[in-house]
């Protein structure tokens, strides 16, 4: 297929995934029925991975005042990026948060903490808004509003690369898992003239943690002048798009900057205060730029476990319409996501073609729904021997309950 072909944009309105509208605005899409399943999929699975790893999720509000983010820097380095303040009456101002660190920071700060609770991992799928221009916005790889799988490790100084390397892990497990790769690693270093926290002492030393974390890893890397956040450098990983262009979809960054702005401490086993690192880690980023690319790398065949229909159930005639219902019923209580396509929607043939991205294609014919059994024929053009209905769903719920990308 051609990089035209494989594009996200004209994919996405071909399956009915997700849409936009000039009354809703620019940079906003909207998410269809299987487009909002993929979505799902994907956030609980991060979700999931997350907790395993030992992480606490949070809620906290798209909206903050603009004292919050004076206080971490993001006002005085990021304003342009920043929607203007909503004025709240009696002077309030609030915000459309740009990034959930400043609320992460100030739920940490609401108790004390010891020593022996860090590492502290707060996690949070959250929505925050960038105030981008319109020329540069283009279906779900740029948008003005994002929700975010985003993390922040509060630790201490010794702990930072340990957690870096965990972070990278989980971000390796998530990319097999959904079944894309990354194009490059990237260690984003600040440019001279930028806007940048001006404290070369901890640039360095958050510059060498990072450092020594891909060289553990064994990771080869590229240095890039001007691509580090204002408050620290990052390792990025960076994903292609079908016509080639690069962009950053994971990232790991540390900082000692916003745990001074905020005050944040520790009580060490000393019984004295300390300051811990914010490690900031995002597995699959931007949710939507996540979709965007696994919309073009699979071309709307998604693995298994994320596919919006997992399993198409096709009566060969009317008689075995009544156990194509029931088998769809059967899919539903094991937790799959299945749909009839009878035959008043065209010939067994012309069914099965409209089903090419579906993984699974259940025929029953007439011997089927006499022997309980379903004749399965998998996307990618095997046919399997008629097997029980119960060890076929028992198979295709362990394959999508493990999130693998085989179909069998």
């Amino acid at each position: 297929m051609t990089a035209a072909r494989h594009d996200h944009r004209s994919l996405g309105r071909e399956l009915g995934l997700f849409g936009t509208d000039p009354l809703i605005g620019a940079g906003l899409p909207y998410w269809l029925p299987d487009g909002a399943t993929v979505r799902h999929e994907l956030e609980e699975y991060v979700r999931t991975a997350e907790r395993r790893a030992g992480y606490q999720h949070v809620y906290s509000p798209v909206l903050g005042k603009k004292e919050l983010y004076e206080l971490s820097g993001h006002w005085a380095h990021y304003a342009d990026d920043m929607f203007p303040p909503l004025e709240a009456g009696d002077g309030e101002q609030l915000v459309l948060r740009p990034s959930l660190c400043p609320h992460h920071a100030v739920i940490y700060r609401s108790r004390s903490h010891s020593y022996r609770e860090l590492p502290l991992r707060m996690a949070e799928l959250g929505a925050m808004y960038r105030s981008e221009r319109s020329g540069v916005l283009g279906g779900l790889t740029r948008v003005r509003a994002i929700q975010l799988n985003d993390a922040h490790i509060f630790c201490t100084l010794d702990q930072v690369a340990a957690e870096a390397r965990a972070a990278l892990e989980l971000i390796g497990d998530a990319y097999r898992a959904v079944g894309i790769e990354s194009a490059r690693y990237r260690l984003s270093l600040p440019a001279p003239g930028g806007k940048y926290v001006a404290d070369p002492g901890k640039w360095r030393q958050a510059t060498a943690l990072l450092t020594e974390v891909l060289d553990e890893a064994g990771l080869p890397y590229e240095a890039a002048e001007g691509e580090a956040a204002f408050y620290g450098p990052k390792i990025d990983v960076q994903i292609a798009d079908a016509a080639g262009r690069e962009a950053t979809l994971s990232t790991v960054q540390v900082d000692l900057h916003q745990p001074e702005r905020f005050d944040l401490h520790y009580i060490g086993a000393d019984g004295a205060k300390h300051r811990p690192v914010m490690v900031h880690r995002a597995v699959i980023g931007s949710v939507e730029r996540a979709v965007a690319q696994l919309i073009e790398v699979h071309g709307g065949a998604f693995p298994g476990w994320l596919a919006p229909t997992q399993i198409v159930v096709l009566p060969v005639s009317e008689a075995e319409v009544p156990d194509g219902e029931a088998l769809v019923r059967r899919c539903a209580a094991a937790g799959l996501r299945a749909e009839l396509a009878a035959p008043e929607r065209g010939s067994l043939g012309a069914r099965v073609r409209e089903a090419r991205l579906v993984p699974y294609q259940a025929v029953i014919g007439a011997r089927e729904a006499a022997d309980g059994r379903l004749a399965l024929r998998l996307r990618d053009g095997r046919r399997l021997d008629p097997l029980p209905i119960d060890e076929a769903l028992a198979r295709i719920t362990a394959l999508v309950g493990r999130h693998s990308t085989e179909l069998w």
